[in-house]
């Protein structure tokens, strides 16, 4: 018996060290990308004297409180789940809901930029903004996706909100936040 649950506790530190691990190298992977992009705004702003950065609409700034909340919820499900077993996963409906909310307000800044006449092809700018802002989207897309897997396997459950699984949706989806804040001051910034 005693080595049944050794067995079983071994079995949960791998998968656990596995999630993190995938996560990470996923993680990096997205890193060396916008890093890319990154290089390639400096690069373009440097060879075009009359780079004009596109103004960005209201919207963006509200996604980014968004964003910033969305992180607080998953830390509470995260670290409040103790108190009763339905808190936890409030907490992470909550942060699924924010999700949705700012993958929503981003297509409704796109919708003001169109309004205004800026496009994808309108400026080197603004195709940055796009694409730089689109690629995070469904990055944050396929967070949600993965958040409400979790959020589906725990709805029929009293259990507490935790697990490789949760575990690597947490350090993906305060990435994604971070990553936003870091674009955001890319594309108001002259490199």
């Amino acid at each position: 018996m005693i080595g049944d649950e050794k067995s079983e506790a071994a079995k949960k530190a791998e998968a656990t060290q596995a999630a993190r691990a995938g996560i990470w190298l996923g993680i990096a992977a997205i890193v060396m990308a916008f890093a890319a992009l990154t290089s390639a705004i400096i690069v373009r702003q440097g060879s075009d004297p009359d780079w004009q950065h596109v103004q960005l609409p209201g919207m963006v700034y509200f996604n980014t409180v968004v964003i910033l909340l969305s992180s607080l919820t998953l830390e509470m499900a995260r670290r409040k789940p103790g108190e009763a077993p339905e808190s936890g996963l409030r907490w992470l409906q909550a942060t699924l809901s924010l999700g949705m909310l700012f993958v929503l307000g981003q297509a409704f800044a796109w919708w003001q930029l169109a309004g205004r006449g800026v496009f994808l092809a309108s400026n080197p700018s603004s195709s940055f903004f796009y694409v730089l802002t689109g690629i995070h989207g469904l990055h944050l897309v396929g967070g949600i996706v993965a958040l409400a897997y979790v959020v589906a396997r725990l709805a029929g459950k009293a259990r507490v909100v935790s697990g490789s699984l949760f575990e690597a949706v947490t350090i993906y989806w305060h990435f994604m936040g971070g990553l936003w804040v870091y674009l955001l001051i890319v594309i108001r910034t002259r490199l």
